[in-house]
């Protein structure tokens, strides 16, 4: 079980290195539209002009919402897994129910606080 967890860490990590590698060739192939030179309705698309400025901190305030709520939900399931484990009065099979109520519930936290740099870098790399 635990090779299987750490292999599952493994490809997870892989593929978010992966999704960054794209991200920051895409970002450096398509070179930067508020350079001069640039069609006047380009640059103000891409918010050269200060037109979208009021954008990016409502994306980002709404993602780190979600992140937010997702991670408070995470937080229960740990204390719902304590709960369990330390009410199961020795029964195997509840005690091994609460022990995988709390892996998952961590590896939901970990997973919450990668999204939250992965979003925030993301964001901040586009726009």
């Amino acid at each position: 079980m635990k090779k299987r967890i750490i292999s599952f860490l493994s490809l997870v990590a892989i593929c978010i290195l992966g999704a960054m590698t794209v991200v920051q060739t895409g970002l450096a192939a398509s070179g930067d539209p508020c350079v001069d030179g640039m069609p006047a309705a380009l640059k103000e698309a891409a918010g050269c002009n200060g037109t979208n400025d009021k954008l990016t901190p409502a994306i980002v305030k709404i993602l780190d919402g979600i992140i937010l709520a997702s991670g408070t939900v995470a937080v229960v399931f740990v204390i719902v897994g304590g709960v369990n484990y330390m009410t199961s009065a020795g029964d195997a099979a509840k005690i091994e129910k609460a022990k995988k109520t709390i892996l998952y519930a961590v590896i939901g936290l970990v997973i919450c606080a990668l999204s939250y740099v992965i979003v925030n870098f993301v964001i901040n790399s586009l726009l």
